[in-house]
């Protein structure tokens, strides 16, 4: 609610309509005897369109404030979007042209009725929705982000009410869900609001406004009186809206339950001098969620989905050091991407969940389970007590209980975590690889025997643990400093691998499925290295993993350019090896070009990362396949593997082609 400040005096009478007197109040000794407990049902309508058009109808205003929203939220393309009190539907109408999934709701009939025609007029798929803010007809754990925008937080006579708002935001809201609340600086309008104004709507029609602190001095009360020159006065409403301080609006969001709030100040936009009432000085606040999944029952019996599978989920654990993690901890980035995974594993119909990630006491809730679950699946790629030595210890103790679990045993996990033993196992079968030199813990000396540049790694784990920028030699020199640095900083206890240092594409290869049965070949993705600086040198490593500030942490994935013969060649010895090597379920493999183009294969990577946003997620992409439908066919091969296929299910003819299969590669 806004208005222009001209003057204390009226418009010059001449302009007034005859009929002004009969339908307003007069003068009124206390404004806050008029609000009535349910102003906003009926003022949201065509007038307030008018009154408050040059900022609730500036389409370069709304495209501003959603930039803003975009860049203070990291808004993300599959982030699921509630515009709560959304009035005419500017904001959600925005998001919907930029590509995001967004919902409306908004108590006026009138305000949601007008973004439904415009959705329609442009040919959006946004839905919009009537209903209370104070009871949403939404499930639990719905959305990634809440919005609350043009001031619309602060309309009840309560702070109870308000509450009531924060804690169904609380509940539809996904853990690790976001909040952004734009809202007037109650501090500043306490001190500075504008008893009377005035202004002119257009050549027809000006409002008159009147405004005072309530009794409690906790909400400005205000009094629109809006006259037509032609039928006089049109409205005469109150209204009122609650003056929260940032101090008052931060405990009430952690009373809701809701945590990193931020506070963020922005400049109301409007080219026209204004007293712009609530809307004059506002500040943006965000706030996270922290919340368990809501227990919801299943609803798969009876739907011919078959009986419903209660699967055990094996995670790494939180609370205890993880020393590939730049801090040695479990931080919020982790948690989230646990968050996603459960997300994503609850929508997958006929399956419950139980996680598991305690490992003090992991046997012992192993057993209880044993009989209980159908079976684990086995995402604990940190390994037992986050050791990555023993991430072989997980299947390993899941054969010993004899529950059946996902992924690859304690022995493929054992050959592939030595990258030495991985390049002999390839060299015997006559797949290509780069040439190297095994550096063993006690070697003072070697002869490298590869042409520079070489790149010096460790010849076991993972997560690209100690590849950086840094590995890179090009002289003896640079070689024996690396290999110091590498055994000061990882233990002298560690075997090296010299590598010669390819500069061609860098490619990684996804299977899904269990060679030479049905298998699914996802599409390859290089590293897209063009954002970075020309000096460093093109490596996917430790900093594009884990250092959001590094240059390397620009770098992305992309499908895979490459000549027919060549992806066949690298798909053929894909299969060959994940066969060889007992992977079971899925896989990644990665190879890199050398200058001539010709492959060599660097990694296999049994159990490979199955986080929302990692290499097999991307790949899984591009084929089609969400996130969820990933998990879910990666379950569904491991169901097949024991035997415990779904009664309906069809084979097919053996292979599924995204975009090459097993056979073709054979």
């Amino acid at each position: 609610m806004n208005g222009e400040a001209n003057t204390d005096e009226p418009p010059d009478s001449r302009r007034r309509g005859k009929h002004q007197e009969r339908r307003s109040l007069g003068p009124v000794p206390n404004l806050e005897n008029y609000v009535k407990p349910d102003w906003w049902r009926g003022i949201f309508n065509n007038l307030y369109l008018k009154t408050d058009g040059d900022v609730v109808e500036d389409p370069r205003i709304t495209r501003n404030e959603i930039d803003r929203i975009i860049r203070i939220l990291h808004l993300q393309p599959d982030d699921k979007i509630l515009d709560l009190c959304c009035g005419q539907g500017r904001h959600t109408l925005e998001l919907a042209r930029r590509g995001y999934n967004v919902e409306g709701l908004d108590r006026s009939h009138y305000l949601i009725q007008r973004a439904r025609s415009t959705a329609k007029k442009e040919g959006l798929a946004v839905r919009f929705r009537e209903g209370d803010a104070r009871r949403l007809p939404y499930r639990n754990d719905t959305y990634d982000v809440a919005l609350v925008l043009g001031n619309s937080f602060g309309y009840f006579d309560s702070v109870d009410e308000d509450m009531q708002i924060l804690n169904e935001l609380r509940r539809v809201l996904k853990p690790w869900g976001r909040l952004l609340l734009d809202i007037a600086d109650g501090g500043y309008l306490k001190a500075h609001f504008q008893p009377r104004s005035w202004e002119w709507i257009d050549t027809g029609m000006f409002v008159c406004r009147e405004r005072s602190l309530s009794l409690d001095e906790q909400r400005l009360i205000s009094r629109e009186v809006i006259t037509d020159v032609e039928k006089g006065v049109v409205a005469d409403q109150f209204y009122a809206e609650r003056l929260y301080t940032p101090d008052a609006l931060q405990r009430l969001l952690e009373r809701a339950g809701f945590s990193e709030i931020a506070f963020h100040e922005i400049a109301t936009e409007s080219e026209r001098n204004q007293d712009l009432g609530m809307m004059e000085r506002r500040y943006i606040v965000t706030a996270q969620i922290r919340k368990e999944w809501s227990t919801t029952r299943s609803t798969t019996r009876g739907r011919g989905q078959g009986r419903t599978k209660h699967i055990a989920v094996l995670l790494g654990d939180p609370d205890k050091p993880d020393p590939l993690k730049p801090a040695c901890v479990f931080d919020d980035d982790d948690i989230y991407t646990i968050e996603r995974m459960k997300a994503a594993l609850r929508e997958l119909p006929g399956y419950r969940f139980t996680y598991l990630c305690k490992h003090d006491t992991l046997i012992r809730d192993l057993l209880r389970l044993k009989g209980r679950v159908d079976y684990v699946l086995n995402l604990c790629d940190e390994g037992f007590n986050n050791d990555p030595r023993r991430e072989l210890h997980v299947p390993a103790l899941l054969e010993m209980l004899d529950l059946p679990y996902t992924g690859a045993g304690p022995q493929s996990l054992a050959f592939c975590y030595d990258k030495s033993l991985v390049r002999g196992i390839a060299k015997e079968m006559g797949i290509p690889v780069p040439e190297a030199c095994f550096i063993a813990p006690g070697d003072r000396t070697y002869e490298v025997g590869v042409n520079f540049p070489v790149i010096v790694k460790p010849n076991t784990g993972d997560s690209s643990y100690g590849i950086t920028a840094k590995s890179i030699a090009h002289t003896i020199e640079e070689i024996s400093n690396i290999i110091n640095s590498m055994r000061a900083t990882l233990g002298y206890d560690r075997s090296l691998l010299l590598e010669e240092f390819l500069t061609g594409k860098d490619i990684s290869v996804g299977i899904i499925g269990n060679p030479p049965g049905p298998c699914t070949v996802l599409p390859i993705i290089e590293e897209d290295y063009s954002a970075l600086p020309p000096e460093l040198p093109r490596i996917c490593g430790y900093e594009a993993k884990w250092l959001p500030d590094s240059p390397y942490w620009k770098i992305t994935s992309k499908p895979a350019d490459l000549p027919e013969d060549t992806e066949k060649l690298i798909v053929r010895c894909c299969i060959a090896l994940f066969e060889r090597l007992e992977c079971r379920d899925y896989c990644r493999f990665d190879w890199r070009l050398d200058a001539q183009g010709n492959p060599k294969l660097l990694e296999v990577n049994p159990n490979p990362g199955w986080c929302w946003d990692g290499h097999l997620a991307k790949m899984a992409k591009y084929a089609g396949l969400s996130y969820t439908a990933m998990l879910g066919r990666i379950l569904k091969t491991a169901e097949e593997r024991f035997g415990m296929e779904m009664e309906n299910r069809t084979r097919g003819d053996g292979a599924e082609r995204l975009p090459l299969d097993a056979g073709e590669a054979a």
